[in-house]
């Protein structure tokens, strides 16, 4: 049986003042900062103004986050779960990390654009036969040493719970370069994660909307884990499975009671 709070999310959400006011507060943030980015980019610099821009962006929507561990800044690969959009500003902001998306998200106004600026590598995830070049990709932007943030579940999450990991893409590391390491990452929205979580039957401009207009701020705690040992990572398999148990290990450690909830699969 679905959670009346989950069951109400196929309705679409409203447009309140308050997500008039943080859209403007957001658009405003972009238009600070996109002169003295696309300076940066004009002379071949990396620019402090995406990470700038994700740090605001999150704050504008409510994000207060925490870290605990500590965090590989350079030669590493962030395996983590996935419960929303906010995931992508959290980590782009404070870890900053590119990501692996959907080949989807590439092709959508504006959020193509901005996912561009941030060095996103695109996949298909169902189109097999192009494996190998997606791995070749990430390979390529790890041998660059910027973080880079793979979610192996695919989609999102309830946040509670973890699903099935896809180890197709940890081939891009198998065998691991001799710098880099591979580091599992938990998001914990605490008590808030099914709230958060982008689940079915909610669009994604719905689950936007309605988490810009929350009253309450929403509380992520940033777990950084420790890195994955050398004997698992000569087989993506065992990588994936060492990550997931990782993430599950911490996630059963910070348990927090929340009600169940339908995944988005």
């Amino acid at each position: 049986m679905v959670s009346p709070s989950v069951a109400t999310r196929a309705e679409p959400a409203r447009i309140t003042w308050r997500v008039v006011a943080r859209l403007l507060l957001m658009v405003l943030a972009l238009v600070f900062l996109i002169v003295p980015h696309l300076c940066y980019r004009a002379v071949g610099r990396p620019s402090p103004m995406v990470m700038a821009f994700l740090n605001a962006v999150g704050w504008i929507a409510g994000l207060r986050i925490r870290t605990t561990g500590t965090r590989l800044r350079r030669d590493v690969l962030f395996v983590s779960n996935h419960v929303s959009w906010l995931d992508i500003l959290a980590l782009g902001g404070a870890a900053r990390s590119a990501f692996v998306s959907k080949a989807e998200v590439g092709t959508t106004p504006l959020v193509g654009w901005l996912a561009d600026q941030n060095h996103t590598i695109y996949v298909q995830r169902e189109a097999k036969r192009e494996i190998h070049n997606q791995a070749d990709s990430l390979r390529v932007a790890l041998a660059r040493g910027r973080p880079v943030t793979l979610f192996p579940e695919g989609t999102t999450g309830p946040g509670d719970g973890l699903l099935p990991f896809r180890p197709a893409l940890l081939q891009a590391v198998i065998p691991t370069p001799p710098r880099l390491q591979v580091q599992p990452v938990l998001l914990d929205y605490g008590v808030e994660a099914p709230d958060v979580a982008w689940l079915d039957p909610e669009s994604g401009l719905d689950n936007f909307k309605r988490l810009l207009a929350r009253k309450r701020p929403i509380a992520l705690t940033i777990h950084y884990l420790d890195p994955l040992p050398d004997a698992v990572e000569q087989d993506r398999k065992a990588l994936s499975e060492a990550a997931r148990a990782a993430i599950s290990g911490c996630m059963a450690a910070t348990a927090h009671p929340s009600a169940a909830a339908s995944l988005r699969l």
